[in-house]
């Protein structure tokens, strides 16, 4: 199976540029659909987006989650798929989680669709 961990968070400035990277182990990430989630303090964890293995790897977001504000794409080379948040904002301060899918869906949106989950607690995010 595989393992995830996520890295590149912190306390950032609101508006500063945010990378955030999963990286996977023990498997090829090339195989499993990679999602993205988030948990702010005192909500439920919410989808953001996530990019599949299908056509031409692309990615598919939350509807509540406009395409400017987070841009995902993955290096399946580098086995990572990346968040990246060109301008961040107080309320994205949250915990962020990566997600692997092996079914390989086209587009899960829900936590239970994914059956591997990176630790999230180590990567979060505040601005």
């Amino acid at each position: 199976q595989v393992q995830l961990v996520e890295s590149g968070g912190g306390l950032v400035q609101a508006g500063e540029f945010l990378r955030l990277s999963c990286t996977a182990s023990g498997r090829a990430l090339s195989i499993y659909t990679m999602g993205w989630f988030r948990q702010a303090p005192g909500k439920e964890r919410e989808f953001i987006g996530g990019s599949n293995t299908l056509g031409k790897l692309s990615t598919f977001y939350a509807d509540s989650m406009k395409e400017d504000r987070f841009i995902i794409f993955r290096r399946n080379d580098k086995n990572q798929v990346y968040l990246e948040m060109p301008s961040p904002q107080p309320e994205d301060t949250a915990v962020y989680y990566c997600a692997a899918d092996e079914s390989g869906g086209r587009g899960p949106r829900n936590g239970v669709d994914y059956e591997y989950w990176g630790k999230g607690p180590q990567d979060s995010v505040s601005s």
